[in-house]
């Protein structure tokens, strides 16, 4: 008799769901399970759904079919409070406030946990300073966030998400506007908080050799399906890259993290490449 291997549930699931923006599909009949304590990273070309499925999966776009069940509840069903209290968002183009500063932006992150019958605590007051210290951005907190660099908003912005104190954060684009530093120190300090807090992240990111190092678990997207779900090692292959990017490249060890690293063969190199 063969043993059967019982999956493990998972906080957050897409069941066959279908996404798009008006008649356009851009996600079709797509199934993907979050691992649990684990850092996701979506990557795939440009316009391939990466973005789509992540509004899919924060309640922002509404499935044409399928579901997104967020602890066994259809997401779209729940209030907009308890899904904020439970996942935290950082969409690819927030809009800030006019003439908000940073301090009250990120406090607003707190605003889930708030009631008629519970007003601002010291939990508050420490959730607010601890997301300015994580993300370096204390000594910008009275400033006012459209006075900003695009690299300091998206670390302000990046605050407000971590403010709301959620087990589960979704990212589109984390690393935007940021220089390659300042890349890897936010990469870093998600993979801190995946580490210490247990915090489940999931991430759009549009570097795959970024996507290798940091994620533990890669979903590869192509014209709005999965194409290779799995660890960094079985999703970044030769074949897949080619499948998914329709580029021609070769997958080497990445001498630092010891993760896939993608070499790209542009047209003026195939010459002598065996």
């Amino acid at each position: 008799m063969t043993a059967t291997v019982s999956t493990p549930p998972a906080r957050l699931v897409a069941d066959a769901v279908s996404l798009g923006y008006g008649d356009r599909t851009v996600v079709d009949s797509l199934s993907v399970r979050i691992p649990d304590h684990r850092v996701t990273v979506i990557v795939g070309a440009n316009a391939c759904g990466k973005s789509t499925l992540l509004r899919g999966m924060t309640r922002l776009l509404k499935p044409n079919a399928g579901s997104v069940l967020l602890d066994g509840s259809a997401i779209h069903r729940m209030s907009t409070k308890a899904v904020a209290r439970t996942l935290g968002l950082l969409p690819q183009a927030p809009v800030t406030p006019e003439g908000v500063t940073v301090a009250d932006l990120v406090s607003r992150g707190r605003h889930p946990h708030q009631s008629m019958l519970r007003r601002w605590s010291p939990d508050d007051e420490r959730a607010v300073t601890d997301a300015l210290t994580l993300t370096d951005t204390v000594d910008l907190a009275d400033r006012v966030v459209d006075e900003l660099s695009g690299g300091q908003r998206q670390r302000v912005w990046i605050a407000m998400a971590l403010a709301q104190g959620t087990d589960l954060l979704l990212l589109d684009e984390p690393t935007t506007y940021l220089d390659v530093s300042h890349q890897m120190e936010m990469l870093d300090l998600l993979a801190d908080l995946n580490q210490t807090r247990g915090t489940t992240v999931v991430m759009v990111l549009h570097d795959l050799n970024m996507s290798a190092r940091y994620a533990d678990h890669l979903v590869a997207l192509e014209g709005g399906r999965v194409i290779a779900e799995g660890t960094p090692d079985e999703v970044v292959t030769e074949d897949n890259v080619r499948a998914v990017f329709g580029l021609d490249c070769r997958v080497v060890t990445d001498p630092v993290s010891h993760t896939p690293l993608v070499v790209p063969i542009g047209r003026h190199h195939h010459k002598g490449i065996r």
